[in-house]
């Protein structure tokens, strides 16, 4: 439930409002450091609630350009604003075309549906 905001070939990723409000209180990220290689699909991190821990996965591939520090001290930013303030890294794609793969805001809205219906 991860989701990708594209400016030229730089991917910032997040996990989706329905994400965070399923999870609930995160309490602990754990993110790559920057120079990180990932591929499409490969794991990145882990935040954690009072509840369970989650594996975090990487919706393409790139190298981590820059990640969220402030995740560190302050993880609730993840509940708070999970598309503004609480993505959690920014990857320089080597293959944009992984996008296309991806949902839209309207497709993941009707696979969020349809899997409660």
């Amino acid at each position: 439930h991860e989701w990708v905001r594209q400016e030229d070939d730089i991917a910032t990723i997040g996990i989706t409002d329905y994400a965070q409000s399923e999870i609930q209180d995160i309490v602990f990220v754990e993110l790559p450091d920057v120079g990180t290689q990932l591929t499409h699909k490969t794991e990145f991190g882990v935040i954690e609630s009072v509840k369970a821990a989650f594996d975090l996965y990487s919706p393409v591939s790139g190298e981590v350009v820059e990640v969220n520090e402030s995740l560190l001290d302050e993880p609730e930013q993840v509940n708070e604003s999970p598309y503004e303030d609480g993505w959690f890294l920014k990857i320089k794609m080597t293959d944009p075309s992984e996008l296309e793969a991806l949902f839209d805001a309207n497709q993941y809205q009707a696979h969020i549906e349809a899997e409660h219906a």
